[in-house]
């Protein structure tokens, strides 16, 4: 996936069984293996495909971040409490991090601007506490 997504940007139309294996670099892997591979990645929806001539030509269904947030989301439904994962990772964040989902959060939900022990934070969520203020639940 990591060479479909780093052709994506210049390659709109997707990249060839070739094309992948050539940068694989270092890897022995027969062109048999990487069109296998790709193939099963298109159909598991994952690559889109369009046939030029005779090949294929594969480009990603989404977008790196788009396929991590995805993983992200499934992770919370793999059981216990979503909210107490949810705090936890934000524990883990660095600062600029943490300001990245302030600032997405404050943009999906209109944000209002909050005194906090961490001073005037964006709060996403008006009436409840701003993130940095969440406890384990």
């Amino acid at each position: 996936m990591d060479v479909l997504w780093d052709a994506a940007p210049a390659s709109s139309g997707g990249v060839t069984v070739r094309e992948v294996a050539d940068a694989l670099d270092g890897r022995e892997l027969a062109y048999t293996t990487v069109m296998t591979v790709l193939d099963r990645l298109a159909g598991k929806g994952m690559v889109q495909r369009e046939r030029e001539g005779r090949a294929w030509r594969y480009r990603p269904a989404a977008t790196r971040e788009a396929h991590i947030a995805q993983l992200m989301l499934e992770a919370l439904d793999l059981g216990g409490s979503r909210d107490a994962a949810l705090v936890r990772f934000a524990r883990s964040v660095t600062g600029t991090e943490a300001d990245v989902l302030r600032a997405a959060l404050g943009a999906e939900a209109g944000a209002t601007v909050e005194d906090g022990p961490a001073g005037r934070v964006e709060n996403p969520r008006p009436g409840r506490p701003a993130l940095d203020e969440a406890t384990d639940r």
